[in-house]
């Protein structure tokens, strides 16, 4: 099994990172592989609504990072989507990615059904919660499973490690993956009957 994390945000090592690193943890401990992809230092072109992917199964455009990344996340058995918070939403490049990604899937039926969605948000105080709904909707509109945990899937902090100081995120981010390892390994197991 295999998990793959796609970070929006525009730094590296950042507070979303953190996030995704706390339930890579877990993951790997369980024996699922992870990767992660980072934006930060990339541009994420918008959709440019050709619908040149009709049959195609990826984006025909390929100046940018989308095309290898939507391989992978087709290829991965779970997706973690994570998004600092910057004007209350999901970052630039994770709009622009998702919007992509959803004419995608879109053009091409089922390539992400049945996948394990998870999502994490970073922010300084307001716009979470228009994360969280950005990201799961994504899901939700591609027969993805959503994996939750005791509360919304974020954590507050502004400067890179703050989110380090919010227990509560930090048990919730434990919480979470260790529900996204429970439900890989339902799925596994049916799939093996």
């Amino acid at each position: 099994m295999k998990v793959l994390a796609i970070n929006g945000s525009a730094r590296k090592n950042n507070n979303t990172d953190i996030l995704i690193n706390c339930i890579f943890e877990k993951l790997n401990a369980a024996g699922i592989e992870t990767e992660a992809v980072q934006f930060a230092g990339t541009v994420v072109t918008p959709c440019k609504a050709c619908f040149a992917c009709g049959g195609k199964e990826n984006c025909i455009h390929q100046k940018d990072i989308f095309h290898a990344v939507f391989d992978k996340m087709k290829e991965a058995d779970g997706i973690i989507l994570g998004s600092p918070v910057y004007s209350a939403n999901v970052s630039a490049n994770m709009q622009a990615f998702l919007e992509r990604a959803a004419v995608v899937c879109d053009m091409n039926s089922g390539l992400l059904t049945h996948k394990v969605g998870a999502c994490v948000v970073s922010a300084r105080r307001g716009g979470a919660l228009n994360a969280v709904d950005a990201m799961n909707h994504f899901f939700l509109n591609h027969e993805m499973f959503i994996v939750g945990s005791t509360y919304w899937n974020m954590a507050y902090g502004q400067m890179p490690g703050d989110v380090l100081k919010d227990e509560e995120a930090l048990s919730n981010m434990d919480n979470l993956a260790e529900n996204m390892i429970w439900l890989l390994k339902k799925i596994e197991q049916e799939e093996e009957k």
